[in-house]
């Protein structure tokens, strides 16, 4: 088990019952010790088939710990921090993400929001300190109140007929707010069309969709005449989109058109992200992150500090942080949320092209032309990939010769605070990063077209897989 860009992950196999009643409870030993000690903690989970143990687990090492454990159930991961937000409670979010459904984790909120990287070693610290002594198992009863406020928050915010008119299809499969995001979608006057669920896990990764999910999108636009396709992740924390012809959209385009239309002057997002945002001219304030949440939040916080009126954050994988309240032309509210969520970047984008009188994909086309793509190769630990990137960061040689091999050549210094993101010319973007959160290798790239987008992806990775051999 180690911390990554979101959480503390690992397989399955490893999170044994010991593992987990010790993480829970040097986390309340670190809050305490911070000077935040927990009255309750609010526990959540998604629908892998690990989670309900681990979440059983979590709730027992609370209770053992004298802090009363409040079972919240299946749900998005956004609605629980925004419940810890209103209660003042800490949460623990059981969770593998995107990650294959032999893999899970741990997601942890203090009552002031997502833990911070200081956070994360004053966990570990306190590991020393935890009992390994299995607690007695308990069965609190399931408090539904996250739920219900996290569907009100964004139906409270938008017209009860936002989106009448439209016909919009759920792509359910295994995801913690399925039913959530279809309940939201119906109250806001959609017409919604649910398929796809499955009592499987499937791991959708917003940055690395699969082609069965693609071919999906395109049949299911055509033959149900869908205005657009929306779902997301197995935790409910980046929004999968496809327009009316089944295109799918990349999350950072639904991040920067949720900007606008939230209007907000600063920006936070990691260097993956596309440059349409610098491109728009529509933001005072920009700045570009490491990946991961806590380096867009730690931005997000420095915005603010800086006077920026209204900051938001985005990732590449289209999760929004929303770091101020927003208010309507009607007086209603959209309270701040600086964590990950799906639901806003989904619904922003359907409502922005309704009451402009668009298409998604004549929304997206508003925006400068800039395209990206991504991939990644599976089960390439750091210690396989971490020579390879080094070279490339350090040695200008290297990188014209790995570039030249593609047919390829650089442009001006690298950035290498995460991973080798390398300016090419003809005005592309080629991006090597080892992953946060499990053994993988990933690659992005920005083009004028997206045919071109993804043939750099694609080449790289061949070009990679080759050398690691």
């Amino acid at each position: 088990m180690k911390f990554g860009t979101s959480g503390l992950r690992g397989l399955v196999s490893d999170m044994t019952g010991e593992l987990v009643t010790a993480y829970t409870a040097a986390f309340l030993r670190h809050l305490e010790t911070d000077g935040a000690p927990a009255e309750a903690l609010l526990v959540g989970r998604d629908l892998r088939p690990s989670s309900e143990r681990i979440a059983g687990e979590v709730l027992a090492a609370a209770e053992a710990a004298g802090v009363q454990g409040v079972q919240c159930g299946v749900l998005p991961t956004p609605a629980l921090a925004l419940e810890s937000a209103a209660r003042g409670l800490p949460a623990l979010m059981v969770t593998g993400s995107h990650i294959p459904f032999d893999y899970n984790g741990l997601k942890f909120y203090r009552a002031t929001g997502e833990i911070t990287k200081a956070d994360e070693a004053g966990i570990t610290a306190a590991l020393a300190d935890a009992p390994t002594p299995l607690p007695a198992p308990v069965s609190p009863a399931e408090d539904d109140a996250a739920r219900r406020r996290y569907i009100e928050r964004i139906t409270g915010f938008f017209a009860p007929d936002a989106l009448a008119g439209t016909r919009i299809g759920v792509y359910q499969h295994s995801a913690a707010g399925r039913d959530v995001l279809t309940e939201i979608l119906e109250g806001l006057g959609a017409e919604v069309i649910a398929f796809g669920r499955t009592d499987g896990f499937i791991p959708i990764d917003t940055e690395a969709v699969r082609p069965e999910d693609e071919a999906l999108a395109r049949e299911k636009t055509a033959s149900e005449r869908l205005d657009a396709m929306v779902s997301t992740d197995g935790d409910g924390d980046r929004p999968l989109m496809a327009d009316e012809a089944g295109t799918i959209l990349r999350g950072d385009i639904l991040g920067v058109l949720t900007a606008q239309f939230l209007g907000a002057d600063a920006v936070a997002t990691p260097i993956s992200s596309n440059t349409a945002l610098e491109r728009t001219g529509a933001f005072a304030h920009i700045a570009r992150t490491r990946i991961g949440s806590p380096y867009v939040i730690a931005a997000m916080e420095e915005l603010e500090a800086a006077g920026a009126r209204l900051v938001v954050g985005f990732e590449a994988n289209g999760g929004f942080l929303l770091g101020g309240d927003v208010t309507n032309e009607g007086g209603a509210v959209l309270s701040a949320l600086p964590t990950r969520d799906a639901v806003v970047p989904l619904l922003a984008t359907l409502v922005a092209a309704k009451t402009r009188g668009l298409r998604v994909s004549e929304l997206v086309a508003s925006l400068p032309a800039r395209y990206t793509a991504s991939d990644r190769l599976k089960e390439i630990g750091q210690d396989r990939s971490g020579p390879l990137l080094a070279g490339l960061a350090a040695e200008e040689t290297a990188r014209r010769d790995f570039l030249s091999g593609l047919g390829l050549a650089p442009a001006g210094e690298p950035d290498t605070s995460d991973g080798v993101r390398m300016g090419l010319e003809g005005d592309e973007i080629l991006h090597l990063r080892p992953s946060g959160n499990a053994p993988e290798l990933r690659c992005y790239a920005e083009a004028a077209s997206p045919e071109r987008a993804r043939d750099l992806v694609a080449r790289t990775l061949e070009k990679v897989a080759a050398e690691l051999r």
